[in-house]
């Protein structure tokens, strides 16, 4: 089977962006990637051995965590393990000012605001 390297995780696997397996399940598949590329392995399992919470693995366009089986199921040669890494984006740290909005719908509560550090690009400001 063809497992997809997303572009993040490419300079753990040798710049690869696919790396064919011969597994008969999800979890066998992802374990022979990262015996062969063991740099891989911290970037998609904690400590523990458990898929990281922001790694989404799909197979042939399902997600593997709503299949009956999730990681025991199993794959065939024809078959495509897609790695999808969520990434997050953000504008650095923010700071918690304490500035305290009244809610023109609620009167009695407040909003704080959080405040980035550096200053917003321009496009998030349109």
């Amino acid at each position: 089977m063809t497992i997809l390297i997303p572009t993040p995780l490419r300079a753990y696997v040798g710049g690869k962006d696919s790396f064919e397996v011969a597994a008969t399940t999800v979890a066998g598949a992802l374990d022979e990637l990262t015996e062969v590329f063991p740099d891989l392995r911290k970037h998609l399992f904690t400590p523990e051995g458990k898929l990281r919470a922001f790694v989404n693995v799909y197979l042939n366009d399902e997600d593997v965590r709503y299949l009956p089986t999730k990681d025991a199921t199993a794959v065939s040669a024809s078959d495509t393990l897609s790695i999808i890494p969520s990434i997050a984006g953000g504008l650095g740290t923010l700071v918690d000012l304490s500035i305290q909005i009244p809610d023109a719908l609620e009167p009695d509560k407040a909003r704080r605001i959080l405040w980035p550090l550096q200053p917003l690009p321009s496009n998030c400001l349109n």
